[in-house]
């Protein structure tokens, strides 16, 4: 009894090991697929797909059980584990601060500057001002409450075709007032 739990728990040294020439065989046979599992479920990386398939070949060395079955394969079993330990290894780096290259510390990141966003807002705000008072009721219904024509149609109490048009009209006029924004102020 003492024998199989140390087995299990791989607290004796002297613990049944998968064989070297079987250990061969399995990177031989499955390696290459088991790579490339692997790699896709660390999205590319190159590196971490490597150290998966080293991780779940160490698993079948430690675990000569594992070999002796009835199965034609042992893929499956080879997929299983590394899928496991893929996930593990998520799970692990999400729990952790993202790590940071050492080349990016020697540059502190620029702090956000949001004066050019509020310049751009108070230029806007100021053009929709100079508009009649038609053309901003109808800016206001499509562009900021986020209707639709039709809604805004409802809502104004005007044909869908008027809010079309007086769209048309205060974009238009919107783009005179302010040349130098182009089409993404509005």
């Amino acid at each position: 009894m003492t024998t199989t739990l140390n087995q299990r728990t791989g607290a004796n040294a002297a613990a049944p090991r998968t064989g070297e020439s079987a250990l061969a065989e399995l990177q031989r046979e499955h390696g290459r697929a088991l790579f490339g599992f692997l790699l896709g479920l660390s999205y590319g990386d190159r590196q971490r797909a490597e150290d998966l398939v080293q991780e779940t070949l160490v698993r079948a060395w430690r675990h000569p059980e594992a070999l002796e079955t009835d199965h034609e394969s042992m893929r499956p079993w080879l997929f299983t584990v590394g899928r496991r330990l893929a996930i593990d290894a998520r799970r692990a780096r999400q729990a952790r601060p993202i790590e940071v290259a050492a080349d990016s510390v020697a540059q502190p990141p620029l702090a956000d500057d949001h004066s050019e966003t509020s310049s751009t807002t108070l230029d806007v705000r100021d053009a929709v001002r100079t508009l009649s008072r038609e053309h901003r009721e109808v800016l206001v219904q499509i562009y900021f409450r986020g209707l639709s024509v039709a809604e805004a149609s409802e809502a104004l109490g005007i044909p869908p075709g008027t809010v079309k048009s007086r769209t048309y009209y205060a974009l238009r006029a919107l783009r005179k007032l302010l040349p130098g924004y182009g089409a993404k102020a509005f």
